[in-house]
Formats: C-alpha cells, sequence, structure tokens
C-alpha cells in the first residue's frame, strides 16, 4: 500500500449512554460506557449478544447518537455536528461497515464501481492518498471479482466487498461490525491481513465487533461489553477488570460466581496493589 502520512484517530467516549424508545417501556443498550481507543490501536469489541457492541459501534459511526454522554472521533464530538459534517466525516476520515454485508453496497452496481463511489468525496480532499480500487479488491482476495454485480456475489465474496467499500477511503478510523460472520476460515484470515496491513501502512484505528474469540486475539485488545457497559479488556492473553468513570467495576463472570450479590467486599490498598477481600458473614443465604 502506499506510504503516508496518514494517521489514525483517536476514539473517546465518556459515560455514554444509549436509550431506546419503545412502546413496551424504554430500553437501555448502553448504561455509561468509558472507552479509549489510541491512533492505530485495532481494537475487538466482544460480548454476549445485546450486549449493547453494535450500538457502540453504530454510535461511533454517527448513525445515531448518544442519550448521555460524549463520543469523540479525532477531535470531533459526534453527537454536536450537524448531519452534513457527519456525512463529510464518513465520506473521508470515517469508515463504516456495517453488519449484514449487502446493507454497505450497491446491488446493480459493479464491485469496483462500489470502490470507486466510496472514494468520490476523499478524492477531492487528499486524492494522492488513495488506493486504486484494484489494489483494495486483490488486497481482499477479490481480483476478479471487479466487474461483477454485487447482486451476483456469493455471501463470503459479498462480505469482503463491503469491507473493500469501507476501507475505500483511506478513513483515519474503520469500524466494522461482524467482518468475518459470513467466511471459511481462509477469506477470514484474508480479511484480517487486510485489516492488519491497512493499520500497519497507514496508521488506521480499527475497531471491529466480533463474536469469535480468534479474531479478537489477532487484533491486540479485546474489550468486553457487558450489560451496555466495559466489563473487561483482554490484552496480551490477560484478562484485566476495568475501573469505569463513575468508580464502578465490573467483576468477572467467575468470581461473581463464588461473591453472591450483597456480598460486602473491603478494599485494601497496600504497596501498590489493590486487594479486595469478602467479608465471610455478609453473604446472602442461599434460596431455598
Amino acid at each position: 500500500m502506499k506510504n503516508s502520512s496518514l494517521t489514525g484517530l483517536a476514539v473517546v467516549c465518556r459515560r455514554v449512554v444509549h436509550i431506546y424508545r419503545a412502546e413496551g417501556g424504554d430500553v437501555v443498550a448502553l448504561a455509561g460506557v468509558d472507552l479509549d481507543i489510541a491512533p492505530g490501536e485495532r481494537v475487538a469489541l466482544v460480548g454476549p449478544s445485546g450486549s449493547g457492541k453494535s450500538t457502540l459501534i453504530a454510535l461511533l459511526a454517527g448513525l445515531m447518537r448518544p442519550s448521555a454522554g460524549r463520543v469523540q472521533i479525532g477531535l470531533v464530538d459526534i453527537g454536536r455536528i450537524s448531519e452534513a459534517e457527519l456525512a463529510r466525516l464518513r465520506g473521508t476520515d470515517l469508515g463504516v461497515v456495517l453488519q449484514g454485508a449487502r446493507r454497505n453496497l450497491l446491488p446493480y452496481a459493479t464491485v469496483l464501481s462500489n470502490v470507486w463511489l466510496a472514494q468520490r468525496r476523499a478524492a477531492h480532499v487528499r486524492p494522492a492518498d488513495l488506493e486504486p480500487p484494484e489494489r483494495i479488491l486483490a488486497l481482499l482476495g477479490l481480483t476478479g471479482f471487479g466487474h461483477r454485480k454485487v447482486q451476483d456475489l456469493p455471501p463470503g465474496a459479498a462480505q469482503r466487498a463491503a469491507i473493500a467499500v469501507g476501507m475505500a477511503s483511506s478513513p483515519g478510523l474503520l469500524l466494522v461490525d461482524e467482518p468475518t460472520s459470513q467466511l471459511d476460515r481462509g477469506a477470514r484470515d484474508e480479511v484480517l491481513a487486510a485489516l492488519e496491513a491497512v493499520n500497519t501502512e497507514r496508521g488506521t484505528t480499527i475497531v471491529a465487533v466480533t463474536h469469535d474469540p480468534d479474531v479478537g486475539a489477532r487484533l491486540g485488545r479485546a474489550v468486553t461489553i457487558r450489560d451496555g457497559r466495559v466489563g473487561s479488556e483482554g490484552r496480551d492473553g490477560r484478562e484485566f477488570a476495568v475501573i469505569a468513570g463513575d468508580g464502578t467495576v465490573q467483576l468477572p463472570p467467575d468470581v461473581l460466581d463464588a461473591l453472591p450479590p450483597g456480598t460486602l467486599l473491603s478494599v485494601q490498598h497496600a504497596d501498590g496493589r489493590v486487594t479486595l477481600v469478602s467479608d465471610d458473614h455478609s453473604a446472602p443465604a442461599p434460596l431455598p
């Protein structure tokens, strides 16, 4: 890929809340997310279905506005800019690949045309930074697919074409929701190699939602979203609890199994180490 002075964009979330309004009652999808991603990082958002991962990606993409809190991409507060400014951001510095490959593609156009159309706005701003569409397709193992219409693509090729569209503008931040869900192992590895290449050679920050633990491990940093909050982080094979901006900590599920709700914990801080000690007499009696 081209050498470039482009750098990745940082991501900052501060106490982000998102509530879906519904006839049966409000649904709290995110309940105070605090997250920092440095420029050029590769991060996987993992967690069970319904935990809020895709909602967080949609907020980062500006497809929805937070109900409360701050979402910042680079120097831009997503919640405070206009729809026109969001459109400009998504056409230049922010690449978005939604879950469901064909949602990102024009079905009646060829794969090459889809990539070219995704580059149009960035071509007016920094044309020298853009890769030829053929090069992007080759990076994703789509050589020979360029002149095929999207509606004629098999599911795996459509998934890779969607990622090519997301990469087309050489964005500073690339958001991808389940990028490998429709792929076999070989195609999955091609996609991951392409994401690694755009990250390493262009400095693009990568944030991906995934249910595949191998994808999370390969991206390097895995942030677990649990019950609408950051529950834990995995780095270099180690799992860490995370202190939120309001001082709360979500304990790992195996610890919660040993410490039922209502258990009292004393916090001991000495020699740079913090230890949680349970009071055996505080644990509630088990239900009959």
